[in-house]
C-alpha cells in the first residue's frame, strides 16, 4: 500500500502519521495484489473541534471509501478503519456469490478474513423504487434550481454544452457539487 497522508488545518506529527499507516495498512492482509490507499486526515474546526479523516482505496473494480468524525483523531482513524473492513467483508460476500451463481469472477481478496460470518440478510440490499425519466438538456445552475425545487440532495441532467449525463448534489456543508464523466 501506498500512503498519501495530508493533513487540512492540523499540524500533522509523526507519530499521527505513523498511526494512521500502521491502522490502515493492516487491511493490507486482506488483498492479493497490492493497493493504493490514499489517506486524507482532515480537522476542521466546529464549534465542538471536531476532526475528520477519509480514507479512499482505489482498485480495478472497487473503490473502498470511508469517513468518520470524531473529536479524537485516533479514535477516529479506529471507527474508519472498521468500515473499511466491514465493507471488504460485504463485497466479498457479494463476490463469493457469484462465484457459486456464475463461475469463476476475478476474485481480488485472500479467502481468510475474520469474522467471515456475514450473514446474506447483512449483504442483501433491496431496490424498492424505479424511477424513470427524459434528462433535459441544462446547465447546471438550472439543475439546481430543479433540485431546490423538488427538494432532493441530488439531480441527474444531460448538460446543454456537452450533451453529456451529469449530476449535481447538496454536499454536507450546505454548497453544491457537480459529478460529470471523464472525456
Amino acid at each position: 500500500m501506498k500512503f498519501n497522508v495530508r493533513g487540512e488545518n492540523i499540524e500533522l506529527t509523526p507519530a499521527l502519521r505513523e498511526y494512521a499507516e500502521k491502522k490502515i495498512g493492516k487491511l493490507e492482509r486482506y488483498f492479493d495484489e497490492s493497493v493504493d490507499a490514499k489517506v486524507n486526515i482532515n480537522l476542521k474546526y466546529y464549534n465542538d473541534q471536531d476532526s475528520k479523516i477519509e480514507v479512499t482505496i482505489p482498485m480495478t473494480d472497487l473503490v473502498l471509501r470511508a469517513e468518520e468524525h470524531n473529536q479524537d483523531m485516533y479514535a477516529a482513524i479506529d471507527l474508519v478503519v472498521n468500515k473499511l473492513e466491514r465493507q471488504i467483508r460485504k463485497h466479498k460476500t457479494k463476490v463469493n456469490r457469484k462465484l457459486r451463481e456464475q463461475g469463476d469472477p476475478k476474485f481480488v481478496f485472500n479467502n481468510v478474513l475474520p469474522e467471515d460470518n456475514v450473514t446474506e440478510e447483512e449483504d442483501t440490499q433491496e431496490l424498492v423504487r424505479t424511477k424513470r425519466f427524459n434528462l433535459k438538456p441544462m446547465d447546471s445552475e438550472e439543475a439546481i434550481l430543479q433540485m431546490d425545487m423538488l427538494g432532493h440532495n441530488f439531480f441527474v441532467f444531460t448538460d446543454a454544452k456537452t450533451n453529456k449525463t451529469n449530476v449535481v448534489y447538496k454536499r454536507k456543508d450546505g454548497k453544491y457539487g457537480l459529478i460529470e464523466p471523464q472525456v
